[in-house]
């Protein structure tokens, strides 16, 4: 069993890392995208959930990178 450090010893917290969430938002999208074009060439084979839920993973997509624009986070150069 390990014993908790010392008060005093601690490290600091290592930096944020940086991460483009556009970019992030943008695969998730295109991955959503892909399994939608996958369900309707299945067609009735497969729950129509599944489609919706492919098409509610794109407009959630749209949405965050709407709210990231109002805010400002999109077009930063960093």
């Amino acid at each position: 069993m390990s014993r908790p450090p010392a008060p005093g010893s601690l490290k600091p917290a290592p930096p944020p890392l940086r991460v483009d969430t556009a970019r992030v938002v943008l695969a998730g999208a295109a991955l959503w995208a892909l399994a939608l074009v996958v369900l309707l060439f299945l067609g009735d084979r497969v729950d129509r959930a599944w489609t919706w839920t492919c098409v509610v993973g794109i407009v959630l997509a749209a949405v965050g990178l709407a709210v990231m624009r109002w805010q400002g986070q999109l077009g930063r150069r960093r």
